[in-house]
């Protein structure tokens, strides 16, 4: 006897089984029909000369039987729009010319919402779970569109008509909107283009000969047909805009004591403010901490420095290897730090009050609170109270480490990528949670400068973002410089005995008790979100600040940039933001630019350094996007053999047939620098026949690069063209050369 669960997973399958077959019968039924309209001709039919020379029959069916004429036009338009054909614009200027204003607006306003419902939900039926299991990266943006604006993301789309209405319809249909509000979205959002449209219509059927084309009613139709999505886009932001600031109604200053106030001075609120001062607008810097933010104070700056001298010590012990012969490194930690600390005071004037007041930003040591769209209130560090009304703002207060929530941790002693650089003395053992960039570098620095390290990371590999052979390739590396690299593991319990302080690590499902001297957190960073004044704006935020493609908040007026923006948390990238924050917010009003994310690199380093720009394979599969990749080896590069560093690779991915260049991932010690050649080719759209035809310097590491797009000539070779001049340079030997080419030994 079967059991129930047999029986229940039975009935599924034929649930599913006539599931399948309903789908089936509709997508022949929709394509049956489609492919009638284009087999029989159809179209042919809603052609604007067609319903010009059959105009004078529809107007005397409409005269005589009103009713029944429109009705069998809204069918007709219903089932064009349903089925996605061609024919829909035509339609509505012929409903225009028939019906007159007012009654092709209704019957074409109706029809159309109703036939595009019918086809977002033909295509949520047929096409959602195929398309959204296959396509899923492709429709995030769409998603997250939907899922933040609802009802207002769709009646942009109708009112702002960005793609045709077809493809919105289809799209539609893949997203979870309701059918009911999908379709009274679709009313109220197409009407003012229908209206425009019917409107045209009826000046078409006015038309008594060619001249009458340039009859002055008409000419004024297609202006207005011209010019609606920019009006409409127009109203749509200020309505957008009015609704967002009717709280605030009566709290807008008349003058403004600034044009801007940026919050934050890390790297993305330095250019920001920098960019405001160069175009001569009154921009205030407000800094809470110490200028320079993260990357000079606790990030890039003194990890690099860092890692130069784990460096050091590293060639030092690898001398002997190039005849050289050195003592094992003495290496005095204390120095070390003192050097890195010295580095930071060296490279802090570019990022000091005292240049950025030079330049003409007046800068503001103190927190600064957010008091309403256009006021900010700053707690002065000397104890003062200052608040600044501002026509815009900029938040730039970058992101902070992650402290995971593990039993324990917060009686473990743990220090941070911000806290580390207060040690004196080097740890004996390190404890470093977290496989990212971050704890890689510094996991192989310390490992080089003495400490016996232990790298905990849960994710199956090193540098999650990476392609697995990337991952593999450095996990080798960091484990020759003596990390004990466990991937695929978790720290579960943080705790003391006597041999003081220990870590149980669980490694899928054996438990090992791990003792340590320091503890280090890497395991990411947040967006800095609290304390100034989103909650009580109702600014909305997740992990970072939600925002636009041009960088503005729910206010239009305040904008975001850096680590608090996302969706890179890279210094560059924030800088990169800041163009745009500081355009968008003193010139919004007139022109906005979308902040561009398509070619930007990202450098591990570590050694070997981990550089890429665009795609790599893994992404490339997570968005079925189809691919070929070529690599070329450092181990074959002169230069690499003579300075002890071939090893590593040059990986570029292509589109199919094609030298243009979908992305480049560079492991080797110097792959930092040798991606800017892929970023500059990629930015202006050279390809890899342009990248082979430069010369590059003899010998050199960036012959690589070259080196990489001979690679992929030869994988494209012409063999036919090749074959034939074969057989070209042998009938040029003479009959009696041999067959193969070779030539004969004397």
């Amino acid at each position: 006897m079967r059991s129930r669960h047999a029986c229940n997973d039975a009935g599924s399958n034929r649930v599913i089984k006539q599931m399948n077959y309903k789908k089936a019968l509709l997508g022949a039924v929709v394509l049956a029909a489609v492919g009638a309209f284009f087999v029989f001709d159809l179209g042919r039919f809603l052609d604007l000369q067609a319903m010009q020379s059959a105009r004078s029959e529809f107007a005397a069916h409409y005269a005589s039987r009103p009713y029944a004429t429109l009705a069998l036009f809204a069918l007709i338009y219903v089932a064009v729009t349903a089925l996605s054909l061609p024919g829909a614009a035509v339609l509505t200027l012929v409903a225009g010319a028939l019906f007159g204003l007012v009654a092709g607006t209704i019957v074409v306003s109706f029809a159309s919402s109703i036939g595009a419902t019918l086809a977002m939900l033909v295509s949520r039926y047929l096409l959602r779970d195929a398309v959204r299991g296959r396509f899923a990266q492709r429709l995030s943006e769409i998603d997250r569109g939907v899922e933040r604006e609802g009802s207002f993301y769709l009646f942009t789309l109708r009112l702002v008509p960005l793609f045709p209405f077809f493809v919105i319809n289809l799209v539609m249909g893949l997203t979870r909107m309701r059918a009911g509000t999908f379709y009274w979205v679709s009313q109220v959002g197409m009407l003012a283009g229908t209206i425009v449209y019917v409107n045209a219509g009826t000046q078409l059927g006015q038309l008594r000969s060619l001249e009458g084309i340039f009859s002055p009613a008409l000419l004024a139709s297609f202006v207005l047909l011209g010019v609606f999505p920019l009006l409409a886009r127009r109203l749509l932001r200020l309505a957008r805009a009015r609704r967002i600031y009717s709280r605030w109604r009566g709290n807008k200053p008349r003058r403004f004591d600034r044009n801007l106030v940026v919050i934050g001075a890390g790297a993305a609120g330095l250019v920001t403010s920098y960019i405001a001062a160069a175009v001569k607008a009154s921009v205030t810097l407000v800094e809470a901490q110490r200028m320079g933010g993260d990357c000079l104070n606790s990030g890039c700056v003194p990890s690099k420095a860092l890692i130069h001298a784990a460096s050091i010590a590293h060639q030092a012990r690898k001398a002997g290897a190039a005849g050289i012969g050195i003592a094992p490194p003495a290496i005095d930690f204390g120095a070390v730090m003192r050097r890195v600390a010295d580095v930071v005071r060296r490279v802090e004037p570019h990022d000091s009050v005292e240049r950025y007041t030079a330049l003409g930003v007046d800068v503001v040591l103190g927190k600064a609170r957010i008091v309403d769209p256009w006021r900010v209130q700053i707690e002065r560090q000397d104890g003062a109270t200052q608040e600044l009304s501002t026509r815009a703002m900029v938040i730039a207060t970058g992101a902070e480490p992650i402290v995971p929530p593990v039993p324990g941790i917060e009686d473990s002693g743990y220090l941070t990528s911000e806290t580390l650089w207060g040690l004196t003395e080097a740890p004996q053992r390190l404890l470093v949670l977290g496989g990212g960039p971050i704890g890689c570098e510094l996991a192989q620095a310390f490992a080089r400068l003495g400490s016996s390290v232990v790298l905990v990371e849960m994710a199956a590999q090193l540098l999650g973002r990476e392609d697995g052979d990337v991952a593999e390739h450095l996990l080798q590396c960091m484990r020759d410089d003596g990390v004990d690299v466990r991937v695929g593991a978790e720290v579960v319990q943080f705790d003391r005995d006597t041999g003081g302080r220990y870590a149980i690590v669980d490694s899928g499902g054996n438990r090992e008790k791990l003792h340590y001297d320091t503890l280090l957190c890497a395991v990411g960073r947040r967006a800095r979100l609290t304390g100034y004044g989103l909650e009580a704006l109702g600014i909305r935020a997740d992990k970072t600040i939600v925002h636009n493609e041009f960088l503005q908040t729910d206010y239009p007026n305040i904008l975001v940039a850096g680590d608090v923006a996302g969706p890179y948390q890279l210094t560059h990238v924030g800088a990169h933001q800041a163009w745009y924050a500081a355009v968008n917010a003193l010139f919004g009003g007139w022109k906005r630019f979308r902040a561009d994310y398509r070619v930007l690199p990202a450098v591990t380093f570590t050694d070997p350094q981990v550089a890429r720009v665009g795609l790599n394979e893994q992404e490339a599969k997570s968005r079925n996007q189809p691919f070929e990749a070529i690599r070329y080896q450092f181990a074959e590069l002169d230069r690499a053999i003579a300075d002890d560093k071939a090893r590593g690779w040059v990986k570029v991915l292509t589109l199919p047939g094609s030298d243009r260049i979908l992305g480049v991932t560079i492991v080797a010690p110097d792959a930092g620098e040798l991606i800017a050649e892929w970023v500059l080719a990629m930015k202006h759209g050279l390809g890899l026949s342009k990248l082979l035809a430069t010369v590059h310097a003899y010998p050199t590491l960036v012959e690589a690069n070259k080196y990489a797009a001979g690679e992929w000539r030869r994988a494209h070779q012409p063999q036919r063209l090749l074959a034939g001049l074969a057989r070209y340079h042998r009938w040029r030997l003479g009959s009696g050369a041999p067959d193969k080419g070779h030539a004969k030994p004397l």
